[in-house]
């Protein structure tokens, strides 16, 4: 039976790297558990599955710089427009369960902090809530009188995961700047490790074999390793036509290639799906 993708979002963190003297940037990479159902071990970016609280009514009041109109409008090829909402809302909630980095602002305007003690420890009372279920995304706003500007949020790339897999994801790309007066802690269940890392050593180390990544990010990083300011990454993500991507498994010579729908091969190192249990 054909398996419908999930939709999930997710978003590259990008900042100037703390070397003032390398005029480059940095991304964080996120490393997924080894008993993860999917590319485990891996390193992607943060993100996760669109759940119904990220798009339920209500949602526009915690919102600033796109509504549901626009964001429907941005994904019109969303299986379900009323859904699209939830991609922004999505990525920033799975963002803050994940590393801890929260991309909302208060009420005057001023960009949230998680610095002080108290903040910190507020905070982490918040996240473990959410990563239990024992709390909403809407209820932490509600509660700190928090508003997500999702407008900081740019659309960069739309990735299918191919057929004929179990796992499947409809997976929308952002990419933002990491605020200030945050830090990154993963949390330590989903996600096992961590790094900020230079687009361009990103790659090199995956060609070494030292970095294991899946063919979204694999060409995302490729698409920006040439930019050495996050307003070149923004400006140009702006400007971008953003299709959606479905690749193709298929064999050749023996061993499994990703097909790009160019036609283009992947086959330096192979996919990491795993392919679906055969009945006897």
């Amino acid at each position: 039976m054909k398996v419908i993708p999930a939709d999930a979002s997710t978003v590259m963190l990008i900042r100037a790297c703390p070397d003032a003297s390398t005029m480059d940037i940095e991304v964080l990479m996120v490393r997924r558990n080894q008993k993860s159902s999917f590319v485990p071990g891996y390193y992607v970016f943060p993100g996760g599955v669109v759940e119904n609280e990220d798009f339920e009514a209500g949602m526009e009041r915690f919102v600033l710089g796109i509504d549901r109109a626009g964001a429907s409008h941005i994904l019109s090829d969303m299986r379900h427009l009323d859904h699209a909402l939830g991609a922004w809302v999505a990525v920033i909630r799975e963002t803050f369960e994940e590393v801890g980095v929260l991309l909302a602002q208060k009420k005057d305007g001023a960009p949230v902090t998680i610095r002080t003690e108290e903040e910190c420890r507020r905070f982490c009372v918040y996240r473990k809530a959410l990563i239990e279920g024992k709390m909403h995304f809407s209820e932490v706003l509600a509660a700190e009188e928090l508003f997500l500007p999702l407008d900081r949020l740019t659309y960069f790339s739309h990735w299918i995961t191919p057929e004929p897999f179990d796992m499947r994801y409809d997976v929308r790309f952002f990419v933002t700047q990491l605020p200030s007066d945050q830090a990154v802690i993963h949390d330590g269940v989903e996600l096992t490790g961590h790094v900020w890392i230079r687009p361009a050593e990103a790659i090199r180390q995956y060609e070494l074999g030292r970095l294991d990544m899946v063919l979204p990010q694999i060409i995302t990083l490729e698409n920006i390793k040439h930019f050495k300011t996050i307003a070149e990454v923004i400006d140009t993500a702006r400007k971008r036509h953003v299709p959606a991507t479905l690749t193709k498994i298929k064999r050749v010579d023996g061993k499994d290639v990703e097909v790009m729908p160019d036609g283009s091969g992947f086959d330096s190192r192979p996919p990491v799906y795993s392919w679906p249990k055969k009945d006897d």
